[in-house]
């Protein structure tokens, strides 16, 4: 069971409240956030545009800016190179279109997850060459593609690589020998020399800076604002799909882009949120990253790319339509795939004697490989260890992991790099490749050199403000919706109080996938308390407890109202964590709670 700790930074709360008219809850909030400076406090809850980092302080972009103004004047040919997902897609989108609007001759290509995997291959770099291509511009990949980018040199092209990525690296008596590709620009936040004020950018993040540094060389920032608007909309999108932290300058990126993106010019966003039945006015990083995200996302995973990137480049608001329809469709699929997959998953560990492994290695050969990725995140959610899961390929065996905060991916897997074929990531997730008959070797080897404690494969629950549900009113609830957009980074407030009663239960929608609990608290007072999910464990551990007859009181399914009173039954009583939140149905709004945890 998950271990529950209470944040425990310091400030001087009622000053930080007072400074910037909040209340102290919400200023204790924030310093959990990580949040120390004043400075750090205005931009979180008020920062602008204008609060964004010049893109100059990227090492490389002013020298990729220069190279690309150049290109335009001298009418060269320029290719746009990105990747499947929906960050590759979003950057692929924006670099094209900055291009083309101020005067390139650009084209994209996208690789086929299936026929060219991850990034720049060989493959596309002579399909570039022999259409003529001058100069190659990488997006959201790039930085790992050494060989390739020699090939492309070799054939006389320029590469500007943009990524944000880990840097390759050999390591050799404790010190890291990075290892760049030998192209003739990289902008990357990751390289070790640049000083970047904020690392955890997506891929689409730096194609956007790159098209702001261009466009000011140009002199075309005013003229061009409201295009800018658009792409700032793309970064926004990708930030979140990419499950960047978002914080610091990512938060005012997604906060800005989400405000452009509800009135967007943009027909395939307008699209993918008119068949999701999402309207504009409620669009939320929330459903970004589970309902419009994925279905971009989608393409790349069980067709191609290339249909996303067709999408939000649409001017046609029909064809738009048509187009994101399709690419719901193939998310609905996807979606059925991963269930039936996803239990395969969790019988191998259940049924393969994995109980002991640190590290989760899953192969699951029919699976389509580019579900591997989403499989391992809900295997990792289940049994929080790391997970990678494995599938066949054309070419051996192809993978993806997900990994928890106290297990580094990228790096752990650099320590037998010699078992890959190919791979990359970062600290929470990474892809690889592996000969055919390495996955057993993969599996002991990786384990081999863990060094998780069971500490560290603890789950823990950091929990903002211990705090009585007495104390929610309105005006907290309102004052905690300006800490949207909530995601990775800024998770949604969390409180807890313990030994909370619970008086009834009723279970709803149409799948039985949500409890509505009425729970008293210490003074008397009754709230609506909403579990969403399904209620069996919950239900099992309460029966654990209190016993099946206390359960059956709850829901009202057996037993006198007045049990616990003469004795018969004990009352059912629950620590929780939870978070506050204003229900409204048919113009009526009361405050609700949301339950997280219980114990």
């Amino acid at each position: 069971m998950a271990k529950w700790f209470v944040a425990a930074k310091k400030a001087d709360f009622n000053r930080i409240a007072r400074e910037f008219g909040i209340s102290p809850v919400t200023a204790r909030i924030l310093r959990n956030r990580g949040l120390e400076r004043d400075e750090e406090f205005r931009r979180f809850l008020y920062g602008t545009a204008g609060d964004m980092y010049p893109p100059e302080e990227l090492l490389g972009m002013e020298e990729a800016a220069g190279l690309l103004v150049q290109k335009i004047r001298e009418g060269k040919r320029i290719r746009v190179i990105g990747d499947y997902d929906a960050d590759g897609v979003c950057a692929s989108c924006i670099l094209h279109q900055g291009l083309k609007v101020a005067g390139g001759n650009a084209d994209t290509a996208i690789p086929d997850r299936m026929k060219d995997g991850y990034g720049l291959n060989a493959h596309l770099v002579l399909e570039a060459y022999e259409a003529g291509i001058d100069t190659i511009l990488t997006c959201d990949n790039g930085i790992a593609a050494a060989a390739e980018i020699a090939l492309a040199k070799e054939k006389g092209m320029t590469v500007i690589v943009t990524d944000h990525h880990e840097v390759p690296y050999e390591e050799k008596d404790g010190e890291k020998n990075w290892l760049l590709p030998p192209a003739d620009v990289v902008v990357d936040p990751k390289q070790e020399e640049d000083g970047y004020p904020f690392k955890g950018i997506c891929g689409a993040v730096v194609a956007y800076k790159l098209i702001l540094c261009l466009y000011d060389r140009m002199g075309l920032l005013e003229e061009k604002k409201d295009f800018l608007d658009g792409l700032l909309e793309l970064a926004a999108f990708a930030t979140v799909c990419d499950v960047m932290e978002l914080l610091d300058e990512n938060r005012i990126i997604v906060r800005c882009g989400l405000s452009h993106m509800k009135r967007t010019a943009n027909e395939g966003l307008r699209a993918l949120m008119e068949v999701n039945e999402i309207a504009p006015e409620k669009l939320t990083a929330y459903t970004i990253g589970f309902v419009l995200g994925p279905c971009i996302n989608a393409t790349g995973r069980l067709d191609t790319a290339v249909r996303a990137l067709k999408l939000l480049e649409e001017t046609d608001r029909a064809e738009a339509v048509r187009t994101a329809s399709e690419l719901k469709a193939l998310n609905d699929s996807r979606k059925e795939m991963t269930e039936r997959y996803v239990k395969q998953a969790i019988a191998q560990v259940e049924e393969g004697g994995m109980e002991k492994d640190r590290v989760l290695v899953l192969f699951l050969p029919d699976c389509h490989e580019s579900l591997a990725g989403i499989i391992a995140g809900r295997v990792r959610e289940k049994y929080y260890r790391p997970v990678f899961v494995l599938t066949r390929a054309e070419e051996g065996v192809k993978g993806s992991g997900r990994s928890i905060e106290t297990y580094h991916m990228f790096e752990e897997m650099t320590k037998i790099k010699d078992i890959f074929t190919r791979y990359g990531g970062h600290k929470m997730a990474a892809g690889l490749s592996i000969r055919s008959g390495d996955v057993e070797a993969f599996r002991r080897r990786i384990n081999e050199v863990c060094t998780l404690t069971e500490e560290d494969m603890e789950e823990r629950i950091h929990i903002d403000v211990p705090m009585p549900v007495s104390y929610i009113t309105r005006s907290l609830v309102d004052e905690l919706d300006r800490l949207e957009p909530f995601g990775n980074g800024n998770p949604r407030p969390l409180f807890a109080q313990k030994d909370l009663r619970f008086l009834s239960a009723r279970v709803l929608g149409k799948n039985g996938n949500a409890v509505r609990f009425t729970v008293q608290d210490d003074a008397g007072g009754r709230w609506e308390m909403m579990a969403f999910g399904d209620p069996a464990p919950m239900n099992a551990y309460m029966e654990e407890k209190f016993g099946s007859g206390a359960v059956r009181r709850l829901y009202g399914t057996g037993f006198s109202p007045f049990a616990e009173e003469t004795g018969e039954l004990q009352p059912i009583r629950l620590s929780v964590t939870y978070y506050p939140s204003v229900n409204t149905w048919k113009g009526d709004s009361r405050l609700q709670l949301i339950l997280r945890q219980y114990r």
